[in-house]
């Protein structure tokens, strides 16, 4: 598996930009670079399951590993869902259960950096080059939109 890093320099404060990426409605608007309605089902609590979810009941399941409000965020990729249920570990999930997806806000004076790493195996790592830097666009957008708009 490969780590890949994306970071983006944001003209607001870290607080803004954590409620752009983890508030249900704007989540739902960054993450459409990566799957149009995409969503998730979670009581956001660390320690506990999350489901990243697509409109036609396939996604993944994940633990919150580490949850700092307005600094860090680490989901832990566990295994498949498909027609809404989590699927058992098969030969081909096993190849990146496991893999780590993070988030982390570090504030400079105005602006806030935001880097983003996730753990990707062969086949995605392209597709991933070319939307992750999308999406972290878009919550750029809303931050500092958001920040405008005190």
């Amino acid at each position: 598996m490969e780590t890949l890093e994306f970071k983006i320099r944001i003209k607001a404060p870290a607080q803004k930009i954590w409620e752009v990426l983890w508030d249900d409605e704007t989540y739902k608007k960054w993450t459409s670079v990566f799957c149009e309605g995409s969503h998730t089902i979670s009581n956001w609590n660390e320690g506990d399951k999350i489901h990243f979810m697509s409109p036609n009941g396939e996604g993944m399941y994940s633990i919150i590993e580490t949850k700092t409000p307005n600094e860090y965020m680490a989901f832990k990729h566990i295994g498949e869902i498909k027609d809404f249920k989590e699927l058992p570990l098969d030969e081909e999930t096993k190849k990146w259960s496991g893999a780590m997806e993070t988030y982390k806000l570090i504030p400079d004076g105005e602006y806030t950096d935001l880097i983003a790493r996730t753990d990707s195996v062969e086949k995605f790592v392209d597709y991933f080059k070319d939307v992750f830097p999308r999406g972290l666009e878009v919550v750029k957008q809303l931050s500092e939109e958001k920040n405008n708009n005190l």
